[in-house]
Formats: C-alpha cells, structure tokens, sequence
C-alpha cells in the first residue's frame, strides 16, 4: 500500500463506495449464501466458529453505552442489542444503516454516518466493539486508530473485537485471497464489479504483542479456522 496520504485516501473512498454498493448481499458472506456457500462442511464448522466468538462476547458482557464502530447491517448490532444502556453505531454507509436500522427497529439504538477516520464522540463510551473493521484499516493509521480508540473510553471503559483469519473459503469462491503480506485484495460483487480495498491479516500474538507496547491490557484468541477475537483495555 502507497504511504502517500492522497493515495490512501483514494483507497479509502472506494473501500467506502464497495461497502455502499454490496449492501444488499454483504449477509450472504456472513451466512455462507451463494458465492459464499463452499459446502455443508465448511458451512458448519464456520457456524461453530461464530457461534465460540458470540460465546466470548457475552462473557465479556458489554456494559453502559456501547460504540459499535463499522456497524454494518446489524449481524453484531443485534447480538450487542441485550448489553447495556444505548448503542452508538457508526457506518460510512447509508445503505448498510438503513438495513441495520430493519433489522433491528430498536430505539436503543442511535446511528451515526460517518466516514470513521473523521468522527469524533461527543461524549466517552463504556464499550467499544467492532467486528470486521480492523483489518480495513490501512497500517500507517493503525497508530492513530487506536488512540482514536483510547479516547473513546470512560475511565475502565473496555474494548471487544473480532476479524478474520486468512483462510480462503472465508471469503467468495471466485475471490482469491492474496499473497501475504499485502495490505490490499480486489473484492468482486453478484454483478462482477470489482473494488480495492484494504485487508490486512493479522497474526493473534504478533497483534496482541503490537497493542501491549502501545499501552493496553489485551488478550487476543483465535478459533480454529476463521476468526480471531480479542479484548483489550488502557494499562494503569
């Protein structure tokens, strides 16, 4: 990925323009539909995965007001929706908050839209969550992300996460995940247009091990194939 910031933030556009557009069929991915199906088998064991990952959030037991940062359609929206006071869900998409906001109809819940990289809160949250998000950070924000992050908590305010392992039935059949150590891959809709965009893999220790020199109290776990989860708070 270029350093420079005009082309990362070219990158970021369309990473925001695929997000808009594949709306309408990004749940197919999450529940392994149509160019995501690569049989019961897999099918299976990702829905096991999912369901160890749900399990850790709900022993973390997020509390008071809750930031979900790239909220998405609601697949994590809903499962946060029994924990705490108020949800603040921020997306850069239209398309995906309006589904989010169907699918939940929860007065519970607020939405913001707004490109990440540029909000701001108003006020410190007890909780912040985000599911698929990090790994579309491009690396020379990943600092300032998470101090972004930092700043976002109340005192004792806590942090949960989840994202993907490189496994390549994880992604769409007729997508290949690319080589590593790459910072990009091109992602293809239903209707064969296609998008760059940022995807970065991390390895569950090495990333633990970057966030401690950078001041949190973290724990970084992996499933067996698909997802690592972790959890993470400011040192004393």
């Amino acid at each position: 990925m270029s350093a420079d910031p005009a082309a990362t933030e070219a990158l970021l556009a369309r990473q925001i323009a695929y997000y808009r557009a594949r709306a309408p069929e990004y749940d197919e991915w999450w529940e392994r539909r149509g160019r995501y199906d690569w049989g019961a088998a897999v099918r299976g064991q990702w829905r096991a995965e999912a369901a160890e990952v749900e399990q850790a959030l709900t022993e973390f037991a997020p509390r008071g007001r809750i930031l979900e940062l790239a909220s998405g359609t609601g697949i994590w929206t809903e499962k946060l929706l029994p924990f705490g006071t108020a949800i603040t869900a921020v997306d850069a998409s239209p398309e995906t908050i309006a589904l989010n906001r169907a699918r939940l109809g929860s007065p519970k819940v607020r939405y913001v839209e707004a490109d990440i990289f540029q909000w701001q809160p108003s006020a410190p949250f007890d909780t912040v969550f985000f599911g698929f998000w990090l790994s579309h950070i491009p690396p020379a924000r990943f600092p300032a992300f998470w101090e972004f992050v930092r700043g976002c908590l109340a005192p004792r305010g806590r942090v949960f996460f989840v994202d993907s392992l490189p496994d390549p039935s994880s992604t769409a059949r007729d997508s290949v995940l690319p080589r590593q150590p790459a910072t990009t891959m091109r992602r293809r809709l239903n209707d064969g247009r296609e998008f760059e965009i940022v995807k970065v893999y991390y390895a569950p220790a090495k990333l633990a091990a970057r966030l401690r020199r950078r001041g949190w109290q973290v724990a970084v776990r992996r499933t067996r194939r698909f997802f690592f989860h972790g959890t993470a708070e400011r040192r004393s």
